[in-house]
């Protein structure tokens, strides 16, 4: 066994098959069918049940994915701890972040900390959802995210959390026409409003489900699951939209009407990690986040 053929095999359960995983690694089709086939002699056991082109983990296969995992990242660590003996002079970060906190607070703490480090590249990948950020980071495709939920769903099981801050919620309109006087106002006050929605499982779809049930007449006009689009619906008229208080600037700056939303809900925003020794880029950043 060695580290090529499990790169090769996690490629594979990822990819869900040898020619979609072979696309991805950049190699010839067969180099990935031999490491699979040679790693499963080595274990004297089946990975994968082979149905036509479809290929199916066994029991075996299952039990190898976490180990794998954890021999992958010991990997990427030791190379990254021996890089970092002389200071971050370069390496990759790998953040997942839910969209509405990529602006706030990601965007201060990556301006923060390459602004002492950088040599380091940082890539930002899109999670629409806490479920989709602890994910990424239990297959190794990021190694630190940042998640938004509601206080009772703050917790992420199997990872460790350092609270950034607490969101509250806004409501955006095209101008001052298009939202009730007052700051803030309540989800009543809303009555008969078009509301552009995010997808459900979000903290913003959850306040904006409270507005439709409090605020008679109100609809969903549009549901968008690009929260990036949110804002320009917004601006062109097509309603008004229930976002957390990260939009604030940006919808200000962009020239929209900004109020408070007066309810209860509040998002908890934390910085998580798989559990155990993070990369020396990772501990870095995490260290900065803390002492902010």
């Amino acid at each position: 066994m060695d580290a090529r053929q499990l790169k090769y095999f996690l490629a594979v359960v990822d990819a869900g098959s040898v020619h979609r995983a072979a696309e991805l690694l950049f190699v010839a089709q067969p180099s990935v069918s031999q490491a699979v086939r040679t790693l499963e002699r080595d274990l004297g056991s089946l990975l994968f049940h082979r149905t036509g082109r479809r290929l199916v983990l066994t029991a075996a296969g299952h039990a190898l994915v976490e180990p794998a995992r954890e021999v992958m990242r010991g990997l990427d660590l030791a190379r990254a701890t021996v890089e970092a003996v002389d200071g971050l002079l370069g390496g990759e970060l790998v953040i997942a972040s839910m969209p509405s906190q990529s602006v706030s607070p990601l965007t201060g703490l990556i301006a923060a900390f390459a602004a002492v480090n950088p040599l380091v590249r940082i890539s930002v990948r899109a999670a629409n959802t806490p479920a989709d950020v602890r994910k990424m980071l239990t297959t190794g495709d990021a190694e630190l995210g940042v998640v938004a939920a509601s206080p009772s769903a703050a917790a992420q099981p199997g990872l460790r959390a350092l609270h950034l801050e607490t969101q509250r919620f806004a409501v955006l309109g095209r101008d001052e026409a298009a939202l009730p006087a007052g700051d803030p106002v309540r989800p009543a006050d809303l009555a008969g409003a078009a509301l552009i929605v995010g997808q459900q499982g979000t903290g913003m779809r959850g306040v904006a489900d409270v507005v439709l049930r409090e605020a008679p007449g109100s609809r969903f006009v549009v549901e968008v699951e690009h929260r990036e689009a949110v804002l320009p619906l917004v601006l062109a008229g097509v309603g008004i939209a229930v976002v957390s208080d990260s939009w604030r600037a940006l919808a200000r700056s962009a020239g929209a009407a900004v109020r408070a939303l007066d309810c209860a809900d509040s998002l908890e925003v934390s910085l998580v990690s798989r559990q155990g020794r993070l990369s020396p880029a990772a501990a870095a950043f995490h260290d900065l986040a803390e002492s902010g």
